[in-house]
């Protein structure tokens, strides 16, 4: 053993001499490996150059309206369901169980807030037969609502919410609208919020046949399944529209869209804020553009004015002595372009106001004083929303 160890120290003693000397030399190399580049394969180009004037507005306008969009989202229990037994949808349908909450229809829609302590416009649709609403902000927050109230005839409701100081949407001016003029949507379509998209007014006074108030402002903006009730503003920021309804043969978005005008909104809202329902005037005659015939024999110069096509008996107007064949031409001095037009003045008359016509017959235009009544409370189908 001592033998052992002694040649092993004798062995290692010499290796250490012979390189020191130099007659071995160790190279110790390292791996080969390839470098990689720090540089990417790309071309880069920062984003400090700035937009374009005619660009930038719609980013600025996006960052100073979306805030104001809201998403609303409504709950309807399930209904009772016939003479069928409950146990029988339980074990065929998946009802709910002894004890359990009745399951529930959930819809999407949008809406704008219109005051900073909580009141937000939609549509009528969009909350109809709603158990639950809830709004969600553009801060995610998300705020139990009630309904102040809902007109059937124009689509509108008016929600209210608790809560202060939120970013509301200064109204505008629909009337002053051009053809043209680029427009921004702004909703909920599929759920995804705060979806944004640009377009232009392609019409105005849009009849899509939802009913004698109709008076919508067309645009290109593409508004889908989810927008009802979301805003539709101007390049000034201001809103100028409420999204509504569109026509597709597919149920999405082709490029026709249509948006209730704020300044028709504008007195509805006064009345539901007030008194939770809108109170109209009525006059009581069914009307239609002026034909060919008419306009000759009552010797107008152009076809402008609402040809009475039928008088209802007992109401205001055959009281005033107004017949079928008549033209109203003016209305409290204003001038008559077409039936909506009536339809619309007369609807935001007060009932029981006095009000002046000018009626054309046999060739000739006579004044007609009339006093108007009050327009029954008849429910009207709204527009196919934008949401379903």
């Amino acid at each position: 053993m001592r033998r052992s160890v002694a040649l092993l120290v004798i062995v290692a003693v010499v290796a250490v001499a012979v390189w020191a000397t130099g007659v071995i030399t160790v190279h110790v190399n390292p791996p080969k490996t390839e470098l990689v580049s720090a540089s990417p394969f790309w071309q880069e180009k920062g984003g400090e150059a700035p937009l374009p004037p005619t660009m930038r507005i719609w980013v600025d306008l996006a960052k100073a309206t979306r805030p104001a969009a809201v998403n609303v989202s409504t709950t309807q229990r399930v209904r009772g369901r016939g003479p069928l037994p409950e146990d029988f949808f339980r074990r065929f349908f998946g009802g709910p169980r002894d004890g359990e909450p009745p399951r529930g229809r959930q819809s999407l829609g949008s809406g704008v807030i219109a005051s900073a302590d909580g009141y937000i416009v939609t549509n009528g649709h969009v909350v109809a037969d709603a158990d639950e609403i809830v709004v969600r902000l553009s801060d995610h927050s998300e705020h139990k609502a009630k309904v102040v109230g809902v007109d059937a005839r124009t689509d509108v409701a008016l929600l209210k919410i608790e809560a202060a100081n939120l970013p509301a949407l200064p109204f505008g001016d629909s009337d002053k609208l051009e053809v043209g003029e680029p427009v921004m949507a702004i909703g909920n379509p599929f759920g995804l919020e705060q979806t944004v998209t640009t377009g232009i007014v392609s019409a105005k006074e849009r009849f899509i046949g939802s009913g004698p108030y109709d008076d919508f402002i067309q645009t290109d903006a593409s508004i889908n399944p989810g927008n009802s009730g979301g805003p539709l503003v101007d390049t000034r920021g201001t809103l100028i529209g409420i999204n509504t309804a569109i026509f597709s043969q597919t149920g999405g978005s082709v490029g026709i869209g249509f948006a209730i005008p704020v300044n028709l909104a504008k007195d509805v809202l006064r009345q539901l804020k007030d008194r939770g329902e809108v109170v109209r005037g009525y006059l009581g005659v069914s009307v239609m553009p002026v034909t060919p015939e008419a306009r000759q024999a009552a010797k107008l110069e152009e076809s402008r004015g609402a040809l009475v096509a039928e008088t209802v008996p007992g109401s205001p107007a055959a009281s005033a002595g107004i017949k079928p064949g008549d033209i109203i031409v003016a209305f409290q001095g204003e001038t008559i372009g077409n039936p909506h037009d009536l339809t619309r003045r007369v609807a935001g008359t007060p009932p029981g106001t006095k009000v002046a016509l000018r009626v054309a017959r046999n060739g000739r235009e006579t004044p007609v004083a009339v006093t108007l009544g009050r327009l029954k409370d008849a429910p009207a189908a709204p527009p196919s929303g934008a949401e379903r």
